[in-house]
Formats: C-alpha cells, structure tokens, sequence
C-alpha cells in the first residue's frame, strides 16, 4: 500500500495556524510547531477566561455596591437583605452601576433597604 503524506491538507493546515499565531513572539509566528503549540495554550486560556471573567466581574461590582453602601451605614449583606425583602430585584451588575454613575438612586435604595431592615 503506497504511503499518503497529504501534502495540500497539511500546507492548508500550516498556513491556517502560522496565521492564527500572527503577531507572537519569537519562533511562535514562524515555526510551525512551536506555533501551534502557542496556538492550542491560547486557545485554552481564551476558553478558561471566558468563565472566570464571569466570577471577576461579580467580584468587582460586589465590592463597588459594598463601597457605596457602606458610605450609607450599611454593610453589603444588610443591604442585599434589606433589597430582597423590600422586594427589589435589581441585579448587582445594575446596583454597582448606579453605585458610581448615580449615587442619588442608590441612596434611595440604600434607604429602603434600611427601612425594610427595621433600622
């Protein structure tokens, strides 16, 4: 049985990888190997952090709300608390927003948490 090497498959592939590394550094962009193993780390890095950018987020806007409601006289707890038994459903990406941009909603928001709470 003759051996097949694939000589037009394997070139498309080559090329298709060396331009998806354009712009690495070093032998990454140039040599095939060493591209395409830059290429399957970035590939999984890219996958990786597109769930922990989730997690940072959340992380982020919980401390900016815990911030802002502190300056309120409220701990971050007491005020998701309060909000939840007021019956605000107001998610935390928005809460942090208004936190920086409009502080004058969420004091009012701050109050009515702290009424709910019986303080």
């Amino acid at each position: 049985m003759p051996r097949v090497k694939g000589g037009p498959h394997s070139r498309r592939r080559h090329k298709k990888v060396l331009k998806a590394t354009k712009g690495q550094r070093g032998t990454k962009h140039t040599l095939f190997r060493r591209a395409n193993e830059a290429l399957m780390k970035s590939r999984w890095y890219a996958y990786r952090d597109r769930r922990n950018r989730k997690r940072e987020l959340r992380r982020l806007w919980i401390a900016r709300i815990n911030a802002a409601s502190r300056q309120h006289g409220l701990s971050y707890s007491r005020f998701i608390h309060g909000l939840k038994v007021a019956g605000i459903e107001v998610d935390r990406k928005m809460l942090a927003e208004m936190a920086v941009n409009d502080s004058a909603a969420f004091a009012s928001l701050a109050e009515v948490a702290r009424s709910t709470m019986g303080e």
